[in-house]
């Protein structure tokens, strides 16, 4: 469809969110400007080695770099704000607007990361209207989740009024006293909203998603029947979660202590802020707690989805430096596990009951509520809002599907919606919504260094080092082509039935077979005083593919092999720097 001024066009593009759980991240984009909508991050799978963070692959951005007028933030959760500092190392963004608390956490971030004076931070409130470019108006409007100070916004562009009601729940009893802005909504409901984009995470569940104040007494009693230590762990954006936990260790005569990064920077905004409010000397140091009776102590931890590097699953392993499991101590998972995360939280469980604490666990605890809308939350958001077009996101595609599902039965057509993945371009117009073309979405990974990108190549050598190993040889040659001695060869995590004697025999008749029928192609005269031109690269190439056959021949694996070669009489170097996965010199 040609955009127009009569037929404007609002290009939907989503780079993250989609199909998956995290890294939300959305490009609104029309008469040539571009409003981001959050920017998130996620955790790697078990095959991600060495990776530590998972972001949305951001090419369409840097190539329409130019366009990009700001950002709006719905709340401070890593899924929505993680990645920032990184695309910041990549474009610029002119301004960011969101609330203050993710402002603040934000703020420490970019500072960290040095990129602190690419972009403009401007917080707003509850039904503040600002202008990004010519193009979008967007107005944050309170909502409810598991974090404080969270929106929905409205987003009013030529084609009409946008809705997206970032992550939601429907708490009718929050904690912090902010209750949803329905009445907002409903009045965009009643004006017309064009198109409402909805959080479908919890699309699947009947019912409606319980209060979180519905934790208080579970955890009340939990509490109260602990006698030794409590250590409690919980997701350390839960600034409700936390004030919960702070009232309840207040009312049983127990101290605080808060172990990791993440959870203590948190609480310092929030308490700053005034999100969570308890007096000065309930929270202490380690090393005051630990002078103080098992009973009268409450340690308060990140690692509730069994992270490697986390306080708790440290502990768990017996590698905290000052903090260790006694018999007696009660440990209490105060969140459920994001999908993924199952089999690490199970683990950490395991070790902490064999080191003989006691630990409370499971949807059945009641010790914990989704920040997420149920389907009658699902329906009342639809219902409210009154939509002509629906567009389900943040969630995998099962969800979306039931969310579509559910929206039909609230009187949407089935016309009037599209069921999209990471990087669709959806074109909705003011009569029609249809996706249109996909831009590049897939994955960009962060390892520990958080300096560089880790690429398709460099992921695939570390997936095939865990699974089978690595062959390094080493080979001398005279200038005759000739072996000065027989080569090194060197194996790491390879399993294989022959011995090393006999393995480097066969690399040995292998070398020279291929320099053999070779030789003259790669070592050429160079005019008459006997001496030779020798093409090193190509050399090397011939004589590595040789080896992969026999290697992939002989040890039936795909080891990953690194050949380096030296000419007699010179220093040792890599005739040609290359390190092959073995199947991709085969191929």
């Amino acid at each position: 469809m040609t955009q127009t001024k009569s037929s404007p066009v609002l290009k939907i593009i989503p780079l993250g969110g989609l199909h998956e759980i995290g890294k939300n991240t959305c490009v609104f984009e029309i008469n040539g400007e571009i409003l981001l909508l959050d920017a998130g991050l996620a955790f790697p799978t078990d095959g991600m080695h060495g990776v530590n963070i998972v972001l949305p692959d951001t090419t369409y951005l840097r190539e329409n770099r130019h366009k990009i007028k700001g950002m709006i933030v719905t709340h401070g959760h890593e899924d929505h704000i993680g990645g920032i500092p990184f695309h910041l190392k990549q474009f610029e963004i002119p301004v960011i607007y969101g609330p203050r608390l993710a402002m603040a956490l934000l703020t420490e971030k970019l500072k960290e990361a040095g990129v602190f004076n690419r972009t403009e931070l401007r917080t707003v409130g509850p039904r503040e209207i600002v202008r990004v470019g010519n193009s979008f108006f967007v107005e944050f409007i309170r909502n409810t989740h598991s974090i404080a100070d969270s929106f929905t916004v409205a987003i009013r562009t030529p084609v009409g009024v946008i809705i997206h009601t970032g992550d939601f729940k429907i708490d009718h009893t929050p904690v912090d006293g902010e209750f949803f802005d329905f009445q907002r909504l409903a009045e965009y409901g009643e004006k017309g909203v064009h198109c409402l984009i909805s959080d479908s995470t919890n699309s699947e569940v009947p019912g409606s998603t319980p209060s979180e104040r519905s934790v208080y007494p579970n955890l009340d009693r939990v509490f109260g029947q602990a006698n030794g230590r409590l250590l409690v762990t919980t997701f350390a954006s839960s600034v409700h979660r936390i004030n919960i936990i702070l009232e309840l260790a207040k009312k049983h005569g127990r101290v605080v202590t808060v172990v990791g990064r993440s959870m203590l920077n948190v609480i310092a905004h929030a308490r700053t802020l005034g999100y969570i409010k308890c007096e000065d000397d309930l929270l202490q140091p380690l090393h005051v707690i630990q002078k103080l009776p098992d009973e009268n102590i409450l340690i308060l931890t990140t690692g509730s989805q069994g992270e490697p590097m986390s306080a708790l699953t440290r502990i768990a392993n017996g590698s905290h430096p000052k903090i260790k499991i006694q018999p007696g101590d009660t440990v209490v998972f105060s969140a459920n596990p994001i999908p993924g995360n199952t089999i690490a939280v199970v683990n950490t469980i395991d070790k902490l009951m064999m080191k003989g604490a006691k630990v409370i666990y499971g949807r059945d605890q009641g010790i914990h509520v989704s920040g997420h809308g149920c389907q009658e939350d699902q329906k009342l958001m639809i219902g409210l809002t009154r939509p002509k077009f629906f567009l389900p996101v943040h969630g995998e595609h099962r969800m979306l599907v039931k969310h579509s599902q559910t929206a039909q039965s609230m009187g949407i057509p089935a016309e009037n919606m599209v069921i999209i993945d990471n990087g669709n371009v959806v074109e909705l117009s003011e009569t029609s919504i249809r996706i249109a073309g996909k831009v590049p979405a897939g994955l960009e990974l962060v390892d520990a260094s958080r300096s560089g990108v880790v690429n398709d190549s460099v992921l695939r050598e570390r997936q095939k080092l865990a699974e089978d190993g690595i062959v390094t040889v080493a080979a001398t040659l005279d200038w005759e082509g000739q072996l000065v001695a027989a080569p090194e060869v060197h194996l790491r995590g390879v399993v294989t039935s022959i011995s090393r004697t006999e393995l480097q025999q066969r690399v040995r008749e292998t070398i020279e077979l291929a320099i053999r029928d070779r030789w003259t192609e790669f070592a050429r005269p160079l005019g008459d005083n006997g001496k030779l031109e020798i093409d090193r690269v190509g050399l090397q190439t011939q004589i590595e593919r040789e080896l992969v056959r026999m290697l992939r021949r002989e040890l039936q694996s795909n080891s990953l092999l690194v050949f380096l070669l030296q000419l007699s009489e010179e220093p040792m170097v890599k005739v040609s720097v290359r390190e092959r996965r073995v199947e991709a010199i085969a191929s």
